[in-house]
């Protein structure tokens, strides 16, 4: 690595994208790029769009998420359009000075289509010189030093990500990724609170902030009660029920791909794989989850499950580390790259 190189690990997201540097920089924001309605919102953003969390909370601004289910959407020259800008806003925020050579590693959903992944990288073409794309729950054992006998849960917006570490790059057969995450949580918690309290006026931002604030599985520690608005007047409302159904409905399916990977190491490893499973992504955050994987998985044996200590940055920080350690050169031999000219 030259004095030249800028190395980038990226988790992008789809609701936020981390970025850290190997200048000491880290940096968090909404993956969202928002566009003026009007030539009105044009004189009141002073500019002709805006990435992060500016996009947010702005009347005037049409705001768009160009990740769905933790890949970029395919439909349409307009979401690809802030795709690139997002993709250009994370390159920016790592400060990346003149004649810098900027080199990539930017962390996608387990068992993300070859065509999402050349996607990604054609529109990396236009700010970066070299990048890779890897399996973000592989980049989180990366980071924890975890690549052996353990299995990594990445619960993030748009997917649910596992990856099964064996001391080898991850196939297909040690990867599962479904869309049961942060979103599909939200709209349960809205969609069952509209049924109990049919005058509430909730917003998917609104539950995301409930979810994010108190969300938990099993028992409840005590009611949980939240401050909103019914036809304009406030009022509190009990969403304890609510929350607890909505944030366990991801479980059936992490549980399922857990004993699929477990299926697949040496059984002579199957212990140690036990005992090395590890949460990460905001979804980690929720209250009991660890101890509820472990109660369900209780006919395998005896189960350990952790959380990575820096949700917010391990996938991106996993991502830097392997730029670190890998020289750029190599790049090709570790999957989906692109090479400047």
């Amino acid at each position: 690595m030259s004095e030249n190189d800028l190395l980038l690990g990226i988790d992008l997201g789809t609701s936020r994208t981390a970025v850290v540097s190997s200048r000491g920089l880290r940096t968090l924001f909404d993956s969202a790029v928002a566009y003026p309605k009007d030539l009105i919102g044009v004189k009141l953003l002073g500019a002709a769009h805006v990435v992060g969390s500016e996009a947010l909370g702005k009347s005037f601004l049409e705001v768009d998420y160009p990740l769905k289910d933790g890949v970029l959407k395919q439909s349409g020259d307009m979401q690809q359009d802030a795709a690139r800008k997002l993709i250009a806003y994370a390159v920016q925020e790592g400060q990346p000075r003149e004649g810098d050579r900027i080199c990539a590693i930017i962390g996608v959903p387990a068992n993300a289509s070859r065509f999402n992944k050349s996607l990604l990288l054609e529109l990396a073409q236009e700010c970066l010189d070299l990048a890779l794309v890897v399996s973000e729950p592989f980049l989180v054992a990366y980071q924890q030093e975890r690549l052996v006998n353990s299995i990594v849960i990445d619960i993030g917006a748009g997917t649910t990500d596992l990856c099964g570490l064996k001391g080898r790059l991850p196939q297909p057969e040690d990867q599962s990724s479904n869309t049961k995450a942060g979103d599909y949580i939200d709209q349960l918690l809205m969609s069952a609170m509209q049924l109990r309290y049919p005058g509430l006026q909730l917003t998917k931002a609104l539950c995301k902030q409930i979810k994010e604030q108190h969300g938990f599985v099993g028992p409840a520690e005590g009611p949980i009660e939240v401050s909103l608005r019914e036809e304009g007047r406030p009022v509190v409302v009990d969403v304890t029920e609510e929350l607890g159904y909505a944030c366990q409905a991801i479980v059936p399916e992490i549980i399922e791909a857990i004993e699929y990977l477990v299926a697949r190491f040496d059984p002579s490893d199957q212990e140690t794989v036990l005992q090395n499973i590890i949460l990460a992504g905001g979804g980690s955050r929720i209250r009991g989850l660890d101890r509820l994987i472990a109660a369900k998985l209780k006919p395998f044996g005896e189960v350990r499950v952790s959380r990575v200590e820096d949700i917010a940055y391990a996938g991106a920080e996993g991502a830097l580390k392997l730029a670190s350690e890998l020289p750029p050169d190599y790049w090709g031999q570790l999957g989906e790259s692109m090479l400047g000219a």
